[in-house]
């Protein structure tokens, strides 16, 4: 059973990955959508040039694709994608969804046309278990973008363990921010996980703040070995 993963690098795109490989699913290609807008409402935009990195770390073929960015538009550079994997003989699409309707949706509608299973293993699941789950499983994964009422430039960088668990709990709490970021409150970036032979080392970044939010762009990193 061939599969491929709309891949970001984030949390969410490589738990995906993880989970398609636990459940039995042959992971032909990463694929990941390059947007010219930064506001893209369907693809993550956040340091995606490590997508080469990761994909490398996993040794698992990277297929990147150029789009626009308008909205709605880029469903149609999308299906295009889709159409060439489904040609490549790929029968399922993987993607990291956790609550966004209009992401989901979109992608399910476009695997059904094309006669292509969808399949969001993260659909709905739990938040604080999910983050729990990342934590258990030795993600090692890093906020790279914060846009939040409670947090603050000290975030940026910051991994995902239990201690900011705790503290995102509190800050849930307070502000109502989901626990797992769905609700673009912060984008993450993992530099290692079980699926990885090699971890990213970031040799070289640049944290970015404005007002209330921020961002790191980084300019250099390696794989190491683990």
């Amino acid at each position: 059973m061939k599969a491929a993963v709309l891949f970001s690098g984030g949390k969410d795109s490589t738990m995906a990955t993880y989970k398609a490989i636990e459940s039995g699913w042959k992971v032909e290609y990463l694929v990941s959508m390059i947007s010219d807008n930064p506001e893209s409402y369907m693809f993550h935009t956040s340091n995606i040039h490590l997508t080469e990195l990761a994909a490398e770390a996993m040794d698992i073929s990277l297929l990147r694709y150029t789009t626009h960015g308008i909205k709605e538009k880029e469903l149609d550079d999308l299906k295009i994608v889709l159409t060439s994997l489904k040609n490549e003989g790929v029968e399922a699409i993987f993607s990291g969804a956790l609550h966004s309707s209009y992401q989901k949706s979109r992608i399910d509608k476009l695997c059904q046309d094309l006669s292509l299973e969808s399949v969001a293993p993260l659909w709905h699941k739990d938040p604080y278990e999910y983050m729990e789950e990342l934590i258990e499983l030795d993600f090692e994964t890093i906020l790279v973008s914060v846009s939040a009422a409670g947090l603050d430039e000290s975030w940026l960088g910051r991994k995902i363990d239990r201690k900011l668990l705790d503290e995102l709990i509190t800050i849930h709490e307070k502000y109502g921010i989901h626990l797992a970021f769905e609700g673009g409150e912060a984008e993450t970036l993992v530099l290692d996980c079980p699926l990885f032979k090699k971890r990213i080392k970031i040799q070289e970044m640049e944290k970015v703040w404005d007002r209330d939010s921020g961002h790191i762009i980084v300019k250099k990193a390696v794989l190491e070995d683990k």
